[in-house]
């Protein structure tokens, strides 16, 4: 495959090692915000309840056979995948699709997480993969309003296809609106149990889930 500038690590830096082609998923984490109501600040470092929000969402990915984050290096307790789009900073369509570039294990399943959603848990993607009928291409989480968020189980091979289709070959997603992206997809919508849909925007959001 080709370079995609990715970085394997482990719990103290060490490589990773990938082999179990039949995973159920393998999941994108998307770590690489600009954080613009926060200071700037390196999201995924932020702490809540004494952990970083990066080790909360890893918590949710647990059953993932890889994980991909797409953003700055960190500490992790799992091997993992770093890598970055290029350039950084393009919006979620463009980590998708780096993330995506540097998968290595061959799964039907993708998850797609963003790190400030500290509430999902393991327990939610095995109800997005419950709630996927035969016709479904994945499903995704919505709040109380109906809104999407950025926590859904995707079909692999429908996702590379629609991918091609609106990127074309040498398409990065830089700037493409990831809500546009996902109504290429027929989703299964499942609603948020509790705070699952709350998101990390403002200080003000980390108060509260305190």
């Amino acid at each position: 495959m080709p370079d995609t500038g990715a970085v394997s690590t482990g719990p103290a830096g060490s490589p990773t090692s990938a082999s179990a082609s039949s995973a159920r998923f393998v999941a994108v984490l998307l770590t690489g915000g600009t954080a613009a109501r926060m200071d700037r600040v390196d999201k995924a470092a932020v702490e809540l309840d004494g952990r970083p929000l990066l080790a909360h969402a890893l918590d949710a990915l647990a059953e993932a056979a890889e994980v991909v984050v797409v953003g700055p290096m960190a500490p992790t307790t799992r091997p993992v995948t770093f890598t970055r789009e290029d350039p950084p900073l393009g919006g979620p369509v463009a980590g998708l699709v780096a993330g995506r570039a540097a998968v290595t294990i061959t799964a039907p399943l993708l998850a797609l997480l963003a790190v400030d959603m500290p509430r999902v848990t393991s327990a939610t993607f095995r109800r997005l993969r419950e709630a996927m009928g035969p016709a479904n291409h994945g499903a995704i989480l919505v709040d109380a309003s109906g809104r999407r968020q950025l926590c859904a189980l995707l079909d692999l091979a429908r996702l590379d296809v629609v991918l091609a289709q609106v990127l074309g070959p040498a398409g990065t997603g830089h700037g493409q609106a990831v809500h546009r992206l996902l109504a290429r997809l027929d989703l299964a919508e499942v609603d948020a149990d509790g705070p699952e849909a709350a998101d990390v925007d403002t200080w003000r959001d980390l108060r509260e889930l305190s």
